[in-house]
């Protein structure tokens, strides 16, 4: 598709997610993520490592509910666009930075578990109530109660086995 620039990235928030207002009131949170890659070098056999950097701006009931949920050290699925954004410094320098603008974001379950509760709808605006968040967990926290299936057995399946130093391919 031309024009076109949707991206996904799954990494660990290398800082707490940072909320601030506009002057027309609008939520932005701005955080960022390292995307860590390793492969085993086939020459040599030994492991590389190469880590990304992204900034990530949300907006809106999103930016509320990441800063209320996320934290430091989170691994998080973030899909967006990229977005370029240039200014001029106080010395006349010209700057410009690449953001992914998030579309989506909510924590990675690879690790980790999480518990995840509706916002209430504001029947007057058409948006969220403020107060309300999706929770989660990640890290040290304790994981959510898992609920018993059918004829008392775990709901939760095993995990197949990954290794994620090895490339799929």
């Amino acid at each position: 598709m031309a024009g076109d620039n949707s991206v996904t990235v799954v990494g660990n928030l290398t800082r707490d997610p940072e909320l601030r207002f506009t002057q027309s009131g609008q939520a932005r949170a701005t955080l960022g993520i390292a995307v860590n890659r390793r492969w085993q070098n086939r020459a040599s056999g030994e492991w590389e490592e190469q880590v990304s950097f992204f900034n990530v701006v949300c907006w809106r009931e999103m930016a509320e509910n990441v800063s209320e949920t996320l934290s430091r050290g989170n691994r998080v699925i973030v899909t967006g666009r990229l977005e370029q954004r240039s200014w001029d410094t106080q010395e006349g320098d010209k700057r410009s930075v690449v953001e992914i603008v998030a579309d989506e974001i909510g924590p990675s379950l690879r690790w980790a578990s999480a518990e995840v509760r509706r916002n209430e709808r504001d029947a007057n605006s058409g948006g969220y109530q403020q107060g309300s968040s999706q929770g989660g967990s990640q890290g040290g926290s304790k994981p959510a109660q898992q609920k018993p299936g059918p004829q008392g057995q775990s709901a939760a399946k095993p995990a197949a086995e990954y290794y994620p130093e090895e490339e799929p391919f």
